[in-house]
């Protein structure tokens, strides 16, 4: 798979919620702004201004934009525009065998969770989770955000590292004050270990159970992180299921728990406590990526290694 490099075109389209529910187009052209002042040309998807009363776009016009995408030899790279709960809509109806000849990066977090996963699971072609469209137009945290989002589009190997600090505040609006707080990745079980990178959002992850669409790896490295919407009741369920489904990663990797879920640092030890399997693997929490800010970048289907008595994680695309 092609990387990225200076020029390189990126097609923004919405596989899920779409551009309105974060205010419009022009409210958003700042993402646009910050990702061309890092050299790259950005492109919109043909059905880009669609928008239907649940903020997304017809099945057929979301499907069209990303089969357009990956059809187009000038775009090197799909970014979603944001999250939303509709993009496992699409999952029938993608065109597998067209995405597997015509790769190239894919990158979106939360609900993108759902086709990252698939389309790994279905062309064997590493994905991105990362910040989507919209993220860019954050100011405060970008720069470690877009580190971390360009050693992944441009390198085969890199390290995933700590943010300085972290917030849990609504920065796509510039008018609410934020709050930031230092960053620690926490260690729950220690040890080493590799595998197969799958996961993200956890409710969204758990759509796939029973389908196709799930990845199937001998080796895994399971990554799960929570939106605000769920509270830390809804993650000891979906953890359960997933570990039923998943019964024996090789390390589990916790994304940081925004405020509104009410997880605590003893709540989250209580509902690790359950399953036996986790004080035999590492599991480390509250790293940088779910619905804090800002984010790190990882390749879904690649292999990372863990190491949490020097706390390194390094991911190499094979």
């Amino acid at each position: 798979m092609k990387k990225l490099e200076k020029g390189s075109h990126i097609r923004v389209l919405s596989p899920s919620s779409s551009i309105e529910r974060l205010g419009g187009f022009e409210a958003n052209l700042a993402a646009k702004k910050k990702l061309e002042e890092l050299g790259f040309r950005v492109s919109f998807s043909e059905h880009y201004l669609e928008n239907d009363p649940l903020f997304s776009a017809s099945i057929e016009s979301r499907v069209a934009d990303l089969h357009a995408a990956f059809c187009d030899p000038d775009v090197d790279a799909i970014l979603a525009t944001i999250g939303g709960f509709n993009s496992n809509e699409l999952l029938p109806y993608l065109d597998y065998d067209l995405i597997a000849k015509h790769p190239k990066i894919i990158c979106g977090y939360s609900d993108s969770t759902a086709f990252l996963n698939a389309i790994f699971a279905k062309t064997h072609l590493m994905t991105y989770m990362g910040p989507s469209y919209s993220s860019f137009k954050m100011d405060e945290g970008q720069e470690y955000q877009s580190k971390m989002w360009l050693q992944a589009m441009t390198q085969t190997s890199y390290d995933l590292t700590p943010s300085d600090e972290w917030s849990s505040d609504a920065w796509y609006i510039p008018t609410q004050p934020r709050h930031f707080y230092p960053t620690e990745w926490k260690v729950y079980t220690h040890g080493k270990a590799q595998g197969s990178l799958i996961g993200g959002n956890l409710v969204t992850f758990n759509l796939l159970r029973g389908t196709d669409y799930a990845p199937q790896v001998s080796d895994y490295v399971l990554v799960v992180e929570q939106s605000e919407e769920d509270l830390f009741y809804d993650f000891t369920r979906n953890l359960a299921a997933l570990l039923q489904s998943y019964p024996h990663p090789k390390a589990l990797l916790i994304g940081r728990f925004p405020k509104e879920t009410e997880m605590t640092e003893s709540l989250l030890r209580l509902i690790l406590d359950k399953h036996p399997i986790l004080q035999t693997i590492p599991v480390v929490y509250d790293m940088d990526f779910a619905h804090t800010q800002p984010l790190l970048t990882m390749t879904i289907g690649a292999t990372i290694a863990i190491s949490t008595e020097d706390m390194t994680f390094t991911i190499t695309e094979d």
